[in-house]
């Protein structure tokens, strides 16, 4: 039987949790990939906007259909990891 996991203090985020253990890490190498939060939420809010514009122009227009659904499934995507990045910077994670 497993332990319930235990909740995390901030000071672990801030840190930056633990990936894997890398046994050659000390050998040489780049260090461990960090995500750039804030990057990739300035780039998913361009995209929800981009998406969500074009998806509802293109359905103003009389134009095929299902070029719109894909730009709005992508908007929804967006709109996803907005809301997660949201989550991690709030939580204190770096980037």
């Amino acid at each position: 039987m497993s332990e319930p996991r235990r909740r995390r203090p901030r000071e672990d985020y801030e840190r930056g949790l633990p990936d894997h253990h890398d046994p050659t890490a000390g050998i040489g190498g780049a260090p461990p990939a960090r995500s750039a939060l804030t990057l990739r939420l300035v780039l998913a809010g361009f995209g929800l906007v981009f998406c969500l514009g074009a998806g509802l122009l293109w359905l103003a227009g009389d134009l095929p259909v299902w070029p719109a659904v894909v730009l709005l499934v992508l908007a929804a995507v967006a709109a996803v990891d907005v809301v997660v990045v949201a989550r991690r910077k709030a939580r204190g994670e770096p980037g």
